[in-house]
């Protein structure tokens, strides 16, 4: 029976620990036999789930990912679920995918239990799944399809991206060759598994290479720091919110346990930062503080890695490198002509195996992100000594805060339903902690007032908690250019 590389690999080393949470470790050979337990469930008396759609809201852990490959050995489709999603939020993505199946912890069930009732979605509690392992289950070709995330674009709702087996193995390969994964690493995964970050570079890097995950359910500064000065770790991936956040964290700490944590830093062989732009004041403070110079990546949900600074060589602040192996990239100017020189800013173009290649149900909006097979990222850049260097998204709809690419459409979307915004326009606005805020210009019906507090707590029930505004300008009117459209970089010069 063929299996999917990254199982078949896994048999490799059936007795080295494939992951820890706390104090409790799990071999390669227990992921291969929940997984397969949880397949032969997912599928009962079918022979294939022939591209199902399966979600899943679980922590991250040993559940999370015998889950995960469970319904990829099945044949399903994995659609990874957000805990800080609200109940519509978690409503649009069971609806647009499609889902058949949404699996679930006990402590998770209480969150999707109403909704799946309601969209007469089955429910299966992960917990209460006993038994034996299923002999024999389906053959899954690379072109099948893997996984669906849903990621924010320039329109009003998040759309779904869908990867296929073969996409999911050349972005885990281009990563595991560019920057030396072996069996000996151990790293901590405190990133959202409902991104390509944790889900790919992280634990999919990881497993494939036969090393060590440490999962955490978020990032928990003490324990994290705890770990790392107790040379746990070999690697470590976190977003540049994370890297200010601990910077603060280290220069409060006393003097010799800030040396322990300061040496587990400098004992690793790789630190990267990725999922939103690096201030390069930000790299210069960690490696002045830890000896670490970090790695800086660019990539998206659609394309998995297609930039990096070099494992081996020279890192440059301010820079995501060049291309990864097997990754084609090219620039194209405002005229759409290729540019050829270096100094000349163009979006970013990218051509390989690892690029997606359609977004679920959305043929139309496909074949608008294309152009003869080459990925339009909507991301412009310039060539500088050979390195690549990103200037920013071309849409100012696009807000890319605290390593979340948010729709500011979908956000202002939502803020129209306040009884009290009669107008609005959403923007990033720069931010130290966040690389960019969330704001909102809004304009009042007549009568009414509003804060940034009040706005806030309203939001709560209706978007992300990472979407809520955090700065307010309360205007006349909002500033319009002559067809009478929005001038967000107006609307920016208000904060």
């Amino acid at each position: 029976m063929q299996e999917l590389s990254l199982v078949a690999r896994a048999r490799l080393h059936p007795n080295r620990v494939a992951l820890r949470s706390g104090s409790v470790e799990y071999t390669y050979a227990q992921l291969l036999e929940r997984s397969g337990l949880l397949a032969g469930r997912l599928l009962k008396d079918a022979e294939d789930l022939r591209e199902a759609r399966v979600a899943f809201l679980l922590p991250a852990g040993f559940d999370y990912t015998a889950t995960q490959w469970a319904v990829w050995r099945a044949g399903g489709v994995a659609v990874p679920l957000s805990h800080s999603a609200t109940g519509p939020e978690l409503e649009y993505t069971l609806t647009d995918s499609q889902t058949g199946c949404v699996i679930a912890s006990r402590e998770t069930a209480a969150t999707v239990a109403g909704l799946c009732q309601r969209l007469k979605v089955p429910l299966l509690i992960l917990d209460e799944v006993e038994g034996t392992p299923r002999r024999v289950l389906p053959t899954i070709g690379p072109e099948r399809r893997a996984m669906i995330l849903y990621t924010s674009g320039t329109t009003s709702k998040p759309k779904g991206v869908v990867t296929t087996h073969a996409n999911i193995q050349a972005q885990v390969e281009t990563l595991v060759e560019a920057w030396a994964w072996r069996s000996s690493d151990c790293i901590p995964l405190f990133l959202p598994l409902h991104h390509v970050h944790g889900i790919i570079n992280v634990m999919s890097c990881a497993l494939w290479a036969g090393a060590t995950v440490e999962t955490f359910p978020h990032f928990e500064m003490g324990v994290v720091l705890g770990r790392v000065a107790a040379r746990a770790y070999t690697v470590f991936m976190a977003v540049p919110t994370i890297y200010v956040k601990m910077i603060q964290h280290l220069e409060s700490l006393s003097g010799a346990e800030r040396a322990d944590v300061i040496a587990g830093f400098a004992g690793m062989r790789l630190m990267v930062s990725g999922s939103a732009a690096l201030p390069a004041s930000v790299h210069e403070q960690w490696t002045g503080l830890t000896g670490q110079k970090l790695l800086e990546r660019y990539g998206m949900t659609e394309i998995g890695m297609a930039l990096s600074n070099p494992y081996h060589g020279e890192r440059r602040p301010g820079s995501v490198g060049r291309p990864l192996p097997g990754v084609e990239i090219r620039l194209i100017s405002e005229g759409g002509e290729t540019v050829t020189g270096e100094n000349e800013p163009g979006e970013i173009q990218v051509k390989g195996p690892a690029v997606f290649g359609e977004y679920w149900n959305r043929p139309e909006a496909t074949a608008e992100s294309f152009d003869h097979g080459w990925f339009r990222t909507g991301d412009m850049a310039v060539v500088e000594g050979g390195y690549y260097r990103i200037m920013g998204r071309q849409s100012v709809d696009i807000i890319k805060s605290g390593g979340y690419k948010l729709s500011a459409l979908e956000i202002e979307a939502a803020l129209l339903e306040h009884p009290a915004i009669r107008e609005c326009a959403v923007v990033g606005v720069a931010d130290a902690t966040w690389g960019e805020a969330v704001a909102v210009a809004a304009v009042l019906r007549e009568g009414e007032k509003l804060d940034v507090d009040t706005l806030r707590g309203w939001c709560r029930d209706r978007l992300s908690a990472y979407k809520i505004p955090k700065r307010l300008a309360v205007v006349n009117g909002l500033p319009r250019n002559a067809m009478g459209k929005v001038t967000k970089p107006a609307v920016r010069g208000l904060f």
